[in-house]
């Protein structure tokens, strides 16, 4: 009786072992919810166009307001009217992205828009720096061909021609796996411009600062978690570089997540005073896909050496 009962007892305690084991592997087996970006309300835009008064239109509306195609007062901001401003403004983006200048919210349009990209504006102050091209003339054939697409900040903002040696440091929320891809850029900068860079001792000394953010993190730029905008930096000689610390980042390319070096030359590039590029090649082009890695193109190189006389 004892040895059956002991079987009995071993049978149960197999048979519970199996029960934690199926409801664990099920828990594993249930799918991650997937975050929503930002930007996703522009698909249930699509197809919008002037005259349309659609819910969610405000939303469009603040997307180029944020970028620098729109200039909102607070009536108009609230309302879902597309109205002549709205596809002038859409017009100007398809135009910087080399997509037909419909004024219409297509399927193209929309693909663009929601690619994931730098906080930094397009548009500053009404100018269109995009679209300010270089353009050189070529005799034998009597045609003028546009060479570049970089652009500068207002005022061509730049650092003192005796400062070229620039320092850098992290703040205390930078992952220690980001300073490596970080370094990295600078070098890639340093070797391709008249720049060295070095990294400092604090904070304090430091003519550069980069940093991992989330939200609202006192700049006046807030991040807004996945998938929306992956970082921002300032002109010269501001010298600030934060990350959103919400985004999946990895070292090299990543499926759904995004590179942390090619993210870092991007925005060293703002923080020696380039702006965007409408070049898709270039570093300075404001959106990337995840999984995706560039470096600098010539584009990116004409235009330092422009900015610099060098």
């Amino acid at each position: 009786m004892a040895s059956k009962g002991t079987f009995h007892l071993s049978s149960c305690i197999f048979l519970l072992f199996l029960f934690m084991f199926a409801t664990i592997q099920a828990k594993r087996d249930i799918p991650k919810p997937k975050i929503s970006s930002p930007f996703e309300f522009l698909k249930q835009l699509k197809g919008c166009h002037k005259g349309n008064k659609t819910e969610g239109i405000h939303l469009l509306k603040n997307y180029l307001q944020e970028f620098g195609y729109l200039n909102l007062n607070h009536t108009n901001s609230k309302d879902d009217d597309f109205d002549d401003t709205v596809e002038s403004a859409l017009k100007t983006y398809q135009h910087n992205y080399h997509i037909k200048p419909t004024g219409t919210l297509d399927d193209e349009t929309v693909s663009k828009m929601i690619t994931p990209r730098c906080g930094v504006a397009d548009i500053i102050n009404g100018t269109n720096y995009m679209q300010t091209s270089n353009k050189k003339y070529d005799s034998g054939s009597n045609t003028i061909h546009t060479v570049a697409h970089f652009s500068f900040f207002p005022g061509n903002l730049r650092w003192p021609a005796s400062q070229t040696h620039l320092t850098y440091a992290f703040s205390s929320n930078t992952p220690s796996s980001a300073m490596g891809p970080v370094t990295s850029a600078f070098q890639k900068w340093a070797s391709a411009t008249h720049f060295t860079f070095s990294r400092a001792q604090n904070l304090q000394n430091a003519d550069l600062v980069i940093g991992f953010h989330r939200g609202n993190h006192g700049d006046g730029a807030p991040f807004d978690g996945p998938g929306g905008t992956l970082a921002h930096a300032f002109a010269p000689t501001n010298g600030r570089f934060h990350y959103d610390a919400d985004e999946r980042w990895s070292v090299g390319p990543v499926s759904n997540a995004f590179d942390l070096e090619t993210v870092a030359i991007h925005e060293i590039g703002h923080l020696l005073g380039l702006g965007h590029s409408s070049v898709p090649e270039a570093i300075m082009f404001p959106s990337i896909p995840s999984g995706a890695t560039k470096n600098l193109h010539a584009d990116d190189i004409q235009g330092i050496r422009a900015l610099y006389n060098v």
